[in-house]
């Protein structure tokens, strides 16, 4: 992790302060922002391995500052966020973001989930592996799948999940199962059924090849 540059944006400098201390205490290099216009102004400058993103920052929100950053990055975001009605919102189509924390937290939670984002991002293409499952392709080298024929937008939590379902086809896979299968895993089932939810959206004409099984979780029909 040394030399990974974390952007935190947060405007209680008290809860930026304690997570700056954390985050650096773990090896990280931390920038700040505490609004949305210094945010995205941090982001071209300092160029960060991982955005630390709070829902509720002025000129422009948290929201706003994802979507903007998603136009052109793939960089990690974890939203933080005290309104748990949100967490689809965050995860969603519109937004990206590839993991959440809600308020109050641990500071030495956000420093597990921020290792453990950056760790899946650092491994999500070191695996050449191509499947094919009806309309569906999934190329990991080239980091793209297709429907169709058809380029899909993933993200690269997406596309993994879209894998994992992807190499071994009709199989219902656990959602503990979805966990494991991930280089470090997602917090917990509840994201994993937020980026279902997505990733099925994202699909296009394909999306009906993605099921979900009552009492276990999830499978790509053939």
């Amino acid at each position: 992790m040394a030399g990974e540059r974390i952007l935190i944006v947060e405007d209680e400098a008290r809860i930026a302060t304690v997570l700056e201390r954390y985050l650096r205490a773990d090896g990280y290099t931390v920038e700040r922002a505490g609004d949305g216009r210094r945010a995205l102004e941090l982001w071209r400058a300092a160029d960060p391995d991982l955005v630390l993103l709070d829902l509720m920052i002025p000129e422009p929100d948290g929201i706003e500052v994802a979507r903007r950053i998603r136009r052109t990055s793939d960089v990690p975001i974890i939203m933080v966020t005290a309104k748990v009605e949100e967490i689809d919102r965050l995860i969603g189509l519109e937004i990206g973001a590839d993991d959440y924390v809600t308020k109050p937290f641990s500071p030495r939670e956000v420093v597990a989930r921020v290792r453990a984002v950056l760790r899946r991002a650092g491994g999500q293409v070191r695996e050449a592996t191509h499947h094919t499952v009806g309309a569906l392709t999934v190329d990991l080298g080239a980091f793209e799948a297709r429907c169709h024929g058809q380029p899909l937008a993933l993200s690269p939590t997406q596309l993994r999940l879209l894998a994992t379902l992807a190499a071994q086809p009709g199989k219902a896979f656990h959602r503990q199962e979805l966990l494991d299968a991930q280089p470090s895993g997602f917090a917990d089932e509840r994201t994993v059924d937020a980026h279902v939810k997505n990733l099925r959206q994202r699909l296009g004409a394909c999306s009906e090849q993605l099921e979900t099984v009552r009492g276990v979780g999830y499978r790509l029909r053939p």
